[in-house]
Order: structure tokens, then C-alpha cells, then sequence
């Protein structure tokens, strides 16, 4: 149960409406930023709030218990400090946000209504439309260590351990054709064999999209050219000669770990767990020293 400021009750009660909301977000970076849906900018808490046209909020909906609670925003994107490119290169991804109700006429009367975290973001054209999911969302997370066949390191982090950044495992090198969106064709990887980079990642290192990183679906060698194929575009389209680099892949097998990266001591999977079809399994009800039945 809330608790009402002993100024923001006084306000409601003379019936005169002099209410806004106001949003403060807070990128893992730790850029904040403040909107409010008021024609006026406020400040308060040491945020200035910038007034932006089109921005609301859907109705919240929230519940008893660990249900997940949140609500959706939607707003055109006119402000300077909130850029389309941003949005697309994840720079708000799970930024913490704040929602007030406050009295435009006296900011100290101000009731802070729900904390959350940026979920999915839909862009179009003109806007956007920004998911809002509450602190319990935590809980739907996986946490500690998952046992499962597959390593569940990252290739390059600290538990997989392997030195991502040397000549064996990465390589500059420079758009040569662009296919589409999510292909293009690259020079300066002749020397690696033929999927060497599948489910590895590729970092653009100038250009438009200098500082992008982006996972790589499919590395191929066709005709003597080698292509690149992306799960996801870059924020802006690369252009031939963007220069990039690229990190090898891996697909978190055990005769990968050993192959590819003689990194076995590190294999993070359990190979030999038991799988899905062990619960379906039965005795088969004969001896095993003499061949004859149990019975």
C-alpha cells in the first residue's frame, strides 16, 4: 500500500487537476535521462524532465504473488538525447526506469509509482513502443549453473577461458560486396577454413556503425569469396570498405572444445547426462551372467 505525500493530498483534494508523469531512465552505462508527458520542463532530484510530444504510457497491470507486472510506453522519437540508432544498438537494453506521478505546480509533491527494467523495444518509422517488466522478473531468470549436455560458457569469457584475440581466432577485415542486410562478402579472411567464424561475433571498427558488435550466423568460402551471414543487421547499412573484426565461433560441443580450441580442461557441458529418453527406459529382464529370465 502506498503512502501519499502530505503535500500531493492536499493537491487532489482542491479537485483542480495539476498532475504529469515523469519517467527517469538510467542506462547500464549509468546515461540518465527524464521525459515527462507535461508541455513544460521539470526538475527534480537533480534530473531535468523534458517535456516530448507523443510519449504515454499503457495501463499498468500488476497482480499478486511473483507474477511478472509492467506496462508498455510509446512515444515518438523527437527528442536529441533519444536517437533511432541508439535504440537499435541495444544502448537501452534492460535500463532501469522510474515512473512518477508528479504536481507540475510544487515537484517536492511527486509519488514515485512503479521501478522497472526496459524490455523489448519495437521500432517503426517514427516511434517506438518500449516494454516496461517489474522486479519479478528476476525470478523467470535462470540462475546458477545449468547441467546440460552442451557447454553453457561463452567462447571467450572467463569460465571458457580461451584467448579470443589472436591471429588463430580473429582477423580484420573489410567489406568487399554487400549482399543484403544480413550478408555480405569480405576480404582478408582467405587463410581460415570454411565456417571457422560460424556462431562467432563481428565487431565494426569504423564506419557508421563503428563500435557495433554483432553475432555471426554462418561463415562460408563460395567461388573463392567468403561470405558472412549476421542473426541480426547492423543499426545502419554497411557499406563496401567498413572495416570490421572478426572472432571465431563455437557451437559448444565437446569435440569442438577439443578440436578447435584444445580447450577440454574447460569444457563447461556434462556429455554423458542422462537425456530425455533415460526416463522411458526399462530393465529388459534377463540375467545378465547367465541369459536366463529373472524369474
Amino acid at each position: 500500500m502506498r503512502t501519499l505525500p502530505d503535500s500531493l493530498k492536499a493537491s487532489l483534494a482542491t479537485g483542480c487537476t495539476t498532475l504529469c508523469h515523469c519517467w527517469r531512465l538510467e542506462r547500464v552505462d549509468g546515461v540518465t535521462f527524464g521525459f515527462t508527458d507535461h508541455d513544460r520542463s521539470l526538475s527534480f532530484d537533480g534530473q531535468s524532465f523534458e517535456p516530448v510530444a507523443g510519449f504515454e504510457a499503457s495501463e499498468a497491470s500488476s497482480s499478486v504473488g511473483f507474477g511478472v507486472s509492467g506496462l508498455e510506453i510509446l512515444g515518438a522519437i523527437d527528442s536529441d538525447r533519444l536517437s533511432d540508432g541508439d535504440l537499435a544498438a541495444g544502448l537501452f537494453d534492460n535500463a532501469r526506469i522510474e515512473q512518477f506521478l508528479v504536481d507540475w505546480m510544487d515537484t517536492d509533491s511527486r509519488l514515485r509509482l512503479r521501478v522497472g527494467n526496459l524490455g523489448d523495444v519495437i521500432r517503426s518509422d517514427h516511434g517506438f513502443r518500449a516494454e516496461i517488466r517489474g522486479a519479478m522478473q528476476h525470478l523467470d531468470q535462470v540462475q546458477g549453473r545449468r547441467f546440460t549436455k552442451a557447454c553453457d560458457a561463452i567462447v571467450g569469457d572467463g569460465r571458457c577461458g580461451v584467448m579470443l584475440d589472436t591471429p588463430v581466432y580473429a582477423s580484420e577485415a573489410t567489406v568487399s560486396r554487400v549482399i543484403d542486410d544480413l550478408n555480405a562478402e569480405l576480404s582478408g579472411l582467405d587463410a581460415y577454413d570454411d565456417g571457422w567464424f560460424s556462431r562467432g561475433s563481428i565487431h565494426f571498427i569504423d564506419g557508421a556503425n563503428d563500435g557495433q558488435r554483432r553475432a555471426v550466423s554462418f561463415h562460408a568460402r563460395e567461388e573463392g569469396r567468403t561470405r558472412l551471414s549476421l542473426w541480426q543487421g547492423p543499426v545502419m547499412p554497411w557499406q563496401v570498405g567498413d572495416r570490421v573484426k572478426v572472432f571465431a565461433g563455437c557451437d559448444n560441443t565437446l569435440a569442438t572444445c577439443r578440436s578447435k580450441f584444445s580447450n577440454l580442461l574447460n569444457y563447461r557441458g556434462f556429455p554423458q547426462i542422462p537425456g530425455n529418453d533415460f526416463v522411458f527406459g526399462y530393465a529388459s529382464g534377463r540375467d545378465r551372467n547367465d541369459g536366463g529370465s529373472l524369474s
